[in-house]
């Protein structure tokens, strides 16, 4: 019975640790402003926050789109240099065209979240995000990357 009492304390350390992979990339797209109250709880406060401040019809329009959430993690600080986060994609109204958004973090970070967004006129007139990559580079070294099916 102590045996048991004493492999516990391991898995509990297991669970509280960090994440494994080193670039998870959430996402998220906001199609229309209604509140729908009858569908999934999760979806309806996500697109709650993502309008949050948002009052004219306008403002809430602005906010349409898709959304990135990037999480990193480089607790073995591999390398010397600032970690930096790129994120690259393509619309569907741009052609083979590579966009690119970048996200500094100071050099002694270790782990971190950055958000890209495409919304507002550049989701409407530029078209969905077809495909993307995400990565995290430390200095001019690539730590982990992320990709969609098709991305290139």
């Amino acid at each position: 019975m102590n045996r048991i009492f004493s492999v516990i304390p391991l898995f509990l350390l297991a669970a509280c640790a960090g994440p494994k992979e080193p670039l998870v990339v959430k996402q998220f797209t906001l199609r229309d402003q209604e509140q729908d109250r009858r569908g999934d709880p999760m979806i309806a406060m996500e697109k709650a926050r993502r309008l949050h401040g948002a009052i004219s019809l306008e403002e809430r329009r602005k906010k349409l789109g898709q959304y990135y959430t990037l999480a990193w993690n480089d607790s073995a600080n591999s390398g010397q240099g600032a970690p930096k986060l790129v994120f690259q994609y393509q619309q569907g109204a741009t052609g083979s065209r590579v966009k690119r958004m970048t996200t500094n973090f100071p050099a002694t970070s270790v782990n971190g979240t950055a958000e890209f967004a495409v919304i507002g006129d550049d989701y409407f007139k530029g078209g969905k995000v077809l495909a993307w990559k995400a990565i995290l580079l430390r200095g001019d070294r690539e730590i982990a990357s992320q990709q969609s099916y098709l991305w290139r």
